[in-house]
């Protein structure tokens, strides 16, 4: 850290710096675009993680999270405005691919612009609402932003701040499509889209030329709830996010804030955390081979698939009294103990997992219809991948090893023996072989902490009212669809003065658009199955 600050140092004299877990990097607006050019082209920071917006009240800005895409290393990087009324910040959406959605998320909510981006519309809320959600001012009163039971309105146009070689500023507003392209809606109500959103996909023919994703049907303002909630409240909303990884996002959440605390969680409570993470994953990967399957026509996969994904619910809702938000992991360890059936369950579980694997993949990943339906289709490289933020099982297809239990490693992960899927292919058929070759290895993984689960605590004493001290921090996990990533910053009362979520589902879906451009119409569905997206998961 020392090293990379001394570096930064030479080459911006007028960056500052806050020492903590992660180097925080101050530097004016005016230089942010040539200082995150330098850290990602000559420090090798490649990966975007996140940019959260925020309000100061003194001021609105963003702090850009950055990462080596090994992710052994990263750095963050804070800039700001004073100008509440026209605030406005320059864009390294030609930096990094996923910026330019980040950068419209931000704006979104906090009503910055950012020059240079070539599309700052609304991402999630209408592109009437009055107001910026996320602002410590905005009048949340709905009579100012009504529900409404007409027709969403829209607009083929863009906005558009680019700077000029004389340093002004000229406002432009783009057209999405072109005047004459050919635009057909695919969502947002559709079965293959696994939830509501919406592919406005303009062809030519049977090609696609470009998609539009629109987002916000089911947005619920999680982060603007969690502001006046406390902290042991907010982990209630982990369950609503991916739905399927939900043991896995209340963890992060848990260690983030245990490591503000300082709170050292008994080794019962770890190893159960992490049990259940790896039976989310196996029920999760299982869920997405059968309705991937059947999005493909392959119906009778759904139910050989679900056997397994039953099982372990079955096993979760004995220990934790639920099958979906189980509310498990609380600030401290776990909330109960394991069901006295726990671990014999959960061996005849594992026992059959080979055989269940072996059956998926004779029914389906060697058919020569799978193949010539999946194979080449939808590729991403490994630099696209990480240009775009797709993590997870989609981004090791790719050929980037970006596990976080590997690369990042939390809890117990560093003491357990597996290995990382990685295939280079990048296409459909990848990202589904990865997903099921993972379950084999969390199978592994839970063996091993059967046999080390100890007697002991399930919770450290933690106190009644919890407050943070000032500060901020940042923790990633590896959920089930890729990294998730928690940003918290404490003003020192019961409450987060912000709580981030940074979620693997908004890169996975927001890249359909490079990788379909060119394919088959027809394949759009499996592109966008094969990436594994839960609409959830994006509208927060």
């Amino acid at each position: 850290m020392a090293n990379l600050q001394e570096t930064i140092s030479k080459k911006f004299p007028e960056a500052t710096f806050e020492d903590g877990e992660i180097l925080l990097v101050n530097i004016p607006d005016a230089k942010l675009h040539e200082l995150v050019k330098t850290l990602r082209d000559e420090l090798k920071f490649d990966y975007l993680v996140t940019i959260v917006g925020m309000d100061w009240v003194s001021s609105l800005g963003c702090i850009y999270y950055l990462a080596s895409s090994d992710m052994q290393q990263f750095v963050s990087v804070k800039t700001q405005t004073t100008d509440r009324d026209n605030p406005m910040l320059h864009s390294i959406a030609d930096l990094y691919r996923i910026a330019c959605t980040y950068e419209r998320e931000v704006f979104d909510f906090y009503g910055i612009r950012f020059i240079n981006n070539p599309d700052m519309r609304r991402l999630f809320l209408n592109i009437d609402w009055v107001g910026y959600p996320l602002r410590k001012d905005y009048d949340a009163d709905p009579g100012i932003n009504p529900v409404s039971i007409e027709s969403e309105r829209q607009t083929d146009h863009t906005d558009c701040w680019a700077e000029q070689p004389d340093g002004s500023i000229k406002h432009t507003r783009p057209r999405v499509f072109e005047p004459d392209d050919f635009v057909v809606n695919i969502g947002p109500q559709h079965p293959a889209t696994h939830g509501v959103l919406r592919f406005r996909t303009a062809v030519d023919g049977e090609t696609i030329k470009k998609i539009d994703v629109y987002l916000g049907y089911i947005h619920r303002g999680v982060e603007k709830l969690c502001e006046n909630l406390n902290y042991p409240q907010t982990l209630h909303f982990m369950d609503r996010l991916d739905y399927f990884s939900a043991h896995n996002y209340h963890h992060g959440l848990c260690l983030c804030i245990e490591k503000a605390l300082g709170i050292e969680v008994p080794r019962r409570a770890q190893i159960i955390r992490v049990l259940m993470d790896e039976l989310s994953r196996i029920a999760s990967h299982c869920l997405f081979i059968g309705t991937f399957c059947m999005d493909l026509g392959a119906t009778t996969m759904l139910f050989y698939s679900l056997r397994v994904r039953e099982q372990i619910l079955d096993i979760m809702e004995r220990t934790c009294g639920a099958r979906m938000t189980f509310n498990y992991d609380v600030i401290g360890g776990v909330m109960a103990d394991l069901d006295e059936n726990f671990v014999k369950d959960t061996r005849e579980l594992l026992a059959t997992l080979d055989r269940n694997v072996a059956e998926y993949n004779k029914l389906f990943t060697g058919n020569v219809i799978t193949k010539n339906r999946m194979t080449g289709v939808g590729v991403i490289t490994r630099e696209d991948a990480i240009s775009s933020g797709v993590t997870g099982p989609s981004g090791r297809a790719s050929g980037w090893a970006c596990d976080v239990r590997k690369v990042h490693p939390y809890s117990v992960y560093p003491e357990l023996k597996f290995e990382q899927v990685i295939r280079t292919e990048g296409d459909s058929m990848a990202r589904f072989c990865n997903r099921v070759d993972e379950i084999i290895q969390s199978k592994g993984i839970i063996e091993q902490l059967l046999e080390m689960l100890p007697e002991g605590e399930i919770c450290a004493k933690v106190p009644k009212v919890i407050k943070l001290p000032v500060g901020h921090w940042f923790q990633v996990v590896e959920g089930c669809r890729g990294v998730f990533g928690v940003y918290i910053e404490s003003d020192g009362s019961s409450r987060p003065y912000r709580l981030k979520l940074a979620t693997p589902g908004l890169p996975s879906a927001m890249v359909v658009d490079h990788i379909t451009r060119g394919q088959k119409i027809a394949d759009l569905i499996t592109i966008g199955g094969s990436m594994d997206y839960i609409v959830p998961d994006i509208d927060r």
